[in-house]
């Protein structure tokens, strides 16, 4: 196939940019939480059940539908998380219409979340297959949509409730959310077999070869995809318990106001943006492995000393590297397997990964909250999750090595064929 018969892959790039950005509006679920509380009269943590809910089946939904998106493709999977999450927004509408919270979990939660899961892995292998010369960019470009979504649909989220209402507010939503993933998902299209750019070969040391090119079975039989799985889940679960408690951290340690608290919160956001495009940018220069080991490196003694200091300026600056580097290891996460275990399968590889990110996201909080009211102390808490990343560092210096290692057979293997 001539290079000029190509889908340009700039435009493939922004169309995963606009699933990515859809989705992520899960990210902006604090802004419903009062309205839709209201409502239907209960607390806001009983609302907040549908977002874990919606987490969980992420994590879940990209683990086990990962084979399936690869099989029929992005294209189909992408229109197929359009509906499902369209559906699903729609489905929270009529739930609030009708004032049954039984019926928003299931729309919201469940079939929101598959939508989720199936939206957040499709345009990742494709992405990754279109930039062999910078796939920590071309997937970091994406994700990055995920990041800074709340930025965008939160205040149109909130002005649609104060204008249209809420049960309204979900149509609308839901349909905006639909007619953007589809459309996005029209465009993307897996490049020929053997993609090359022009003018680029492995030889010249432009692009380097994947460590393997095997299916997501053979994955599971790696010690290194056991590596991913433990770093990612180490790096998810610290870094959701922090967001999670920055509100209160803040006024505890800072003595910030509610509001000047929330403020910080909604920077929070940005930083998680700007980190997944900066680290997986980086990590094409710094090496994967590399980036993991600085993301650990720092964040052992960020989260140990971060309770301990009272200047305010040193205290935002430690929190929001740390927040960049928690999105920094989603956005660097799909390069990263690419290269360890290449693009066969790799959107099956990257949902079986994700799935950390389902139990993360409950577990994390859970620990910091049970520690906390039983210490009392944010300083144990912390400390602990400080352990967590010494556990991180050790298993990322190991898989170093364990490249380190493959990289040397298979030069002694072209030395000696």
């Amino acid at each position: 196939m001539k290079t000029q018969q190509l889908k340009n892959r700039w435009l493939i790039a922004a169309s995963a940019v606009g699933i990515h950005i859809s989705i992520g509006s899960v990210y902006a679920y604090s802004v419903m939480t009062n309205p839709v509380k209201d409502i239907f009269s209960v607390e806001g943590s009983v609302i907040k059940w549908s977002f874990k809910i919606a987490i969980l089946l992420l994590g879940l939904s990209a683990a086990f539908l990962g084979r399936w998106v690869e099989k029929v493709g992005p294209k189909v999977s992408g229109i197929t998380a359009g509906l499902f999450y369209g559906i699903g927004i729609l489905g929270s509408g009529l739930a609030v219409q009708l004032q049954s919270l039984p019926l928003f979990y299931i729309c919201y939660g469940v079939i929101g979340g598959i939508g989720l899961g199936l939206g957040y892995i499709t345009p990742v292998s494709t992405l990754v297959k279109w930039f062999p010369d910078k796939r920590g960019l071309a997937t970091g470009m994406a994700i990055m949509g995920f990041g800074f979504a709340a930025l965008l649909f939160g205040p149109i989220m909130q002005g649609l409730f104060e204008s249209v209402g809420v049960s309204n507010a979900f149509y609308i939503l839901g349909i905006v959310y639909m007619l953007l993933i589809v459309s996005s998902s029209l465009y993307i299209k897996r490049p020929p077999k053997d993609y090359m750019l022009a003018g680029t070969t492995l030889d010249k040391g432009k692009i380097k070869a994947d460590l393997a090119n095997i299916d997501a079975n053979a994955s599971l039989k790696t010690t290194r995809f056991y590596y991913i799985w433990i770093m990612m889940f180490i790096n998810i679960a610290c870094g959701i318990a922090i967001i999670s408690a920055a509100s209160p951290m803040m006024q505890e340690k800072l003595n910030y106001t509610p509001m000047e608290a929330a403020a910080i919160v909604g920077l929070i956001g940005v930083f998680n943006g700007l980190g997944r495009i900066l680290w997986s940018g980086l990590s094409d220069y710094l090496g994967r492995a590399n980036t993991y080991i600085v993301f650990f490196v720092f964040q052992i003694v960020a989260f140990y000393f971060l309770p301990k200091i009272t200047m305010e300026i040193s205290f935002l600056v430690i929190l929001f590297t740390v927040i960049t580097m928690y999105g920094g290891g989603f956005a660097t996460l799909p390069a990263f397997l690419g290269d360890l275990f290449g693009t066969k399968q790799l959107g099956a590889i990257h949902g079986m990964v994700l799935a950390a990110w389902g139990l993360a996201g409950v577990i994390g909080p859970s620990i910091y909250d049970m520690i906390k009211s039983s210490t009392g102390s944010l300083d144990a808490t912390l400390g602990v999750f400080s352990g967590l990343f010494i556990v991180a560092l050790i298993i990322s210096i190991l898989m170093k090595r364990s490249i380190s290692r493959t990289h040397k057979k298979s030069h002694k293997r072209l030395k000696f064929a």
